[in-house]
């Protein structure tokens, strides 16, 4: 008899389930520049990916959270939420409809995009996803990787 399954998982950020994150934007969006993370968190990365948008368009919260922050850093604007295990999401440049303190759910409207960010031709969203100081892959918490077991050619004992 042969067995066949699919199984699912995630790059490891437990407690953090890819099933439990959204992308920031709607419909999945084209990542224009992918994450790098930089072998030491001083030295030359991109510590987020940058997302194909349009300016005016709506930011959403990736997961159930709190914002910690929203306001300007740097003449820019910036929207960060905290979520369980660590993990706190951040997304520029998103003029706020939120405030810090505000609890929001997986799909709550954090904000709009606003156009020019630095490292884009065009309007993009850059989110970052990290725990503690280290950068990680946003993606990697939107993509489940299926894993597909294959029939035996031999017989189980």
């Amino acid at each position: 008899m042969c067995v066949v399954a699919t199984v699912y998982f995630s790059v490891s950020l437990a407690p953090a389930v890819a099933g439990d994150f959204a992308w920031p934007l709607a419909p999945k969006p084209h990542v224009v520049t992918p994450f790098d993370r930089p072998e030491q968190n001083w030295l030359p990365g991109h510590r987020g990916v940058d997302l194909a948008g349009e300016a005016g368009r709506s930011v959403l919260a990736v997961a159930d959270g709190t914002v910690v922050f929203a306001g300007s850093v740097a003449g820019k604007p910036v929207v960060s939420v905290d979520h369980s295990g660590g993990l706190r999401s951040t997304y520029e440049p998103v003029t706020a409809s939120v405030s810090a303190g505000t609890r929001v759910r997986r799909g709550t409207v954090l904000g709009v995009l606003e156009s020019g960010h630095y490292s884009c031709s065009s309007t993009c969203l850059h989110w970052g996803i990290r725990r503690g100081r280290d950068y990680l892959d946003p993606t990697a918490l939107v993509h489940a990787s299926p894993i597909r077991l294959k029939p035996l050619d031999t017989p189980l004992r």
